[in-house]
């Protein structure tokens, strides 16, 4: 029983992988940094700004507002820290204590690729392609940490290929759609009690969260979606803008590495099937849709505004399989939300503008129940600054930076006989989250 359900804990964990990633910058596991302009801006001028080929990933139909030819690369470095305070855990139905004083702040770092092209095929038509990272993050806690079971590290790759066509419909709209190309790639580990068994009574020496082993688990697959968009030039100084992008299905199949520096550990796992093993699991990347508008107040101000919404409800449940038959069902019931975001550009003169903006997101987690380590998501805020500078018409570089501001979260994750914490024991404290993020990128057009 306790080999099966630890393959199990590792299967449910491989498909909860996709689930991380911008934890901190983002709710759930979005990942926005794609544009150092519109992370200047709060990524308020996301449905609407469309002042370069960049913002076609939250817009395609971004691009017809660029005129001819024009390039556009970029990187986001993000800065993500997070503590558990007042934590405690133990194994189910236990008073025995897991902790073993490792250190309780998970944040890590992480870089943000971004590149978009785009060129006019005629009058009538542009042909563009994006290629962004919209989810991905990377995690990684003391291997003694007090909730070394539940999670350890994380890290999670994905890359959006986006060709896209955009059609312009009258003087005023324009109307785009693109596929969307979804690779995802994810690593990631957690302890195993390998003493806390009473299977294992006969092993010398067993004790609950004494005798720990290593769990690595890798998965990958390609998903595929769209993307929809269009923009209105409603007057000569406002523009709409709105854009959804679908979800994407992903079956991650992975393969499981089992380890052990305790000779206790290592004497379990000699004489258990806790051996190399595969798991699948179907996840889906949740729909999306953005609203928004820009308005040139005067010559120097523009002003902006967005509305995201994000159909998490997509996520509610996980199913986990091995071996072609299915292990585990794990319920999550995440919540649909809304960020809302405002930002304001003022130009000093032919060669430098400012930027600024401001930003709240709501946290799909729907309690502490359903709040985990590998996902320790919250309310949160933004503030933002950005400058871009063009030397010549063509060129331009722009820098943006990101101050994130998350709520405390309370995590309650409890364990049963029977439920997928078995084997993981109890967890609750109280995450403390907040996040930087420097955007830099380059564009030139031809």
């Amino acid at each position: 029983m306790y080999n099966n359900i630890n393959k199990l804990t590792v299967a449910v964990t491989l498909a909860s992988a996709v689930m991380v990633s911008g934890q901190a910058a983002a709710s759930g596991f979005q990942v926005r940094e794609q544009s150092a302009k519109a992370l200047g801006n709060a990524m308020a001028g996301a449905a609407a700004g469309a002042e370069d080929v960049s913002y076609m990933t939250f817009n395609p139909a971004a691009i017809g507002n660029v005129e001819g030819t024009q390039i556009a690369g970029g990187i986001s470095y993000l800065d993500a820290n997070f503590e558990l305070t007042d934590a405690s855990a133990s194994p189910a139905g236990s008073p025995v204590s897991y902790d073993r004083g490792g250190s309780r702040e998970g944040g890590e770092e992480a870089w943000v690729p971004s590149f978009a092209f785009k060129t006019r095929l005629n009058e009538r038509f542009d042909l563009g392609l994006a290629i962004s990272a919209p989810y991905g993050l990377s995690t990684k806690y003391d291997k003694e940490w007090i909730g070394r079971y539940h999670a350890v590290e994380t890290e999670l790759e994905t890359i959006d290929i986006q060709p896209t066509l955009n059609y312009r419909a009258t003087d005023r709209l324009n109307l785009a759609v693109g596929l969307r190309a979804q690779y995802a790639d994810a690593t990631l580990s957690n302890a195993i009690d390998l003493g806390g068994q009473g299977a294992l009574a006969s092993v010398p020496g067993a004790a609950p969260g004494a005798n720990d082993g290593m769990a690595e688990v890798t998965g990958d697959d390609w998903g595929y979606g769209y993307t929809l968009g269009a923009l209105f030039q409603a007057t000569e100084r406002t523009r709409l803008g709105i854009s959804y992008r679908s979800e994407v299905e992903l079956t991650l199949d992975g393969d499981v590495d089992y380890s052990s520096s305790d000779p206790v550990g290592q004497q379990v796992l000699a004489n258990s099937s806790l051996q190399d093993a595969g798991g699948k699991a179907d996840i889906t990347t949740p729909a999306n849709l953005n609203l928004g508008i820009y308005h040139q107040l005067t010559d120097r101000l523009a002003l902006m505004a967005n509305a995201e919404w994000t159909e998490w409800s997509s996520f509610k449940e996980l199913t986990v399989e091995s071996g072609g038959r299915e292990l585990s069902t794990t319920t999550e019931n995440w919540d649909d939300t809304w960020a809302f975001s405002v930002g304001a550009n003022y130009r000093l003169n032919s060669q430098w503008m400012l930027r600024t903006g401001l930003g709240v997101d709501e946290s799909p987690v729907p309690d502490s129940e359903h709040r985990t380590p590998r996902v320790p998501d919250a309310d949160r805020r933004w503030a933002t600054l950005g400058a871009t500078w063009m030397p010549t018409s063509e060129f331009g570089v722009t820098a943006g930076y990101m101050r994130v501001f998350g709520d405390d979260g309370d995590i309650d994750q409890n364990a049963t006989p029977t439920n997928e914490n078995a084997t993981r024991g109890d967890l609750s404290g109280t995450y403390e989250v907040d996040a930087n993020v420097f955007a830099l990128s380059m564009d030139y057009r031809f």
